[in-house]
């Protein structure tokens, strides 16, 4: 019986058997052809608009070379059995690919440095100024890019991630701080220039485990919500008292002429003078009654309680005789 040749596979007709340099040669040929396979089939998969129109028709020869037809049909792979070929073939050879890719991430994993290997040295601080700080009352030296603000000085050099990130424009009030008495938006406030000075930050306020008097009342009156602008509103609290003390005004304090010590905060003072720190919760009420309460020294009843099951009760009738009406 006659026999068909490799080289049959390839020229489509009956050839002399193939020996020595011309089978080698033959080999190649038909293991470049098959990879070309392979490569064709992995663009169509990564192209979805391809991978629908070749791999979900009837037929999936119109990307196929005519040398890849003549192979996959002296194969009798045809049709179905064709893309399921294609398919599984594919899978084949990217799972092999992972496969030795993973293998060699080992590999390298578990190799040691040699002694004699040379690394890139780290960079280091761009643009570096040595700042001395008194922080909470502890003294920091840092090394710092001169460009660094006090805010992320303090959220990522000093873990003190209190104060709060909010615009970073200066807008929000967010990151308020306290510097040598006076607040400062320290987003805008150059780590470099409080060098020397002492800032108090939320986390300072507190005396261990006694809160502050401006904290307590900002628990007692609801002064926040998602508490994400507390710490800058409570260290803007803390600091307007002073200011006060101090005589400071503002855009709505009536005597400008003179400014005396212990100016009198009104709750239209207080307002104005908060105004910087944004609230997106809308807790300006009892943030307003807690500065109120601290500034005067006299503390308020606290107004809210749990309802009662009759106060539960009347209100759920008022609600019904509402919707009658």
């Amino acid at each position: 019986m006659d026999t068909v040749g490799e080289g049959e596979i390839l020229s489509g007709g009956a050839s002399a058997p193939l020996v020595g340099a011309d089978r080698e040669k033959s080999r190649r040929e038909k293991q470049t052809l098959v990879q070309g396979l392979f490569e064709n089939v992995a663009r169509r998969i990564m192209d979805d608009n391809q991978e629908r129109q070749d791999f979900n028709l009837t037929e999936s020869d119109e990307q196929l070379s005519a040398d890849e037809k003549t192979l996959l049909d002296e194969l009798g792979i045809v049709g179905a059995a064709r893309r399921k070929f294609l398919g599984q073939n594919m899978a084949a050879a990217l799972g092999t690919f992972a496969f030795h890719l993973l293998a060699k991430e080992e590999v390298f994993a578990t190799l040691a440095a040699s002694p004699d290997a040379v690394f890139a040295s780290t960079a280091g601080v761009e643009n570096a100024v040595k700042v001395l700080l008194k922080i909470n009352g502890s003294t920091q030296r840092l090394e710092v890019d001169s460009r660094t603000v006090l805010l992320d000085a303090l959220r990522e050099r000093l873990g003190l991630t209190g104060t709060k990130k909010g615009c970073d424009q200066g807008q929000c009030g967010a990151c308020t701080a306290i510097v040598d008495g006076r607040r400062v938006l320290s987003c805008l406030t150059l780590a470099a220039s409080c060098e020397g000075k002492e800032v108090t930050t939320i986390e300072g306020l507190a005396d261990g485990d006694n809160l502050h008097p401006m904290q307590a009342a900002f628990i007692k009156h609801d002064g926040f919500q998602c508490g994400y602008c507390t710490p800058g509103q409570i260290c803007s609290a803390v600091a307007l008292l002073q200011e006060a003390k101090n005589g400071d005004v503002s855009h709505v304090t009536n005597n400008l002429r003179t400014s005396p010590q212990n100016l009198e905060l009104s709750d239209q003072e207080i307002r104005e003078r908060m105004s910087g720190n944004i609230c997106r919760c809308g807790a300006y009420p009892g943030i307003v009654a807690a500065i109120r309460e601290v500034y005067s020294g006299r503390e308020t009843a606290q107004t809210r309680h749990f309802a009662s099951d009759e106060e539960i009760a009347i209100a759920f009738n008022e609600g019904k005789a509402d919707e009658i009406v």
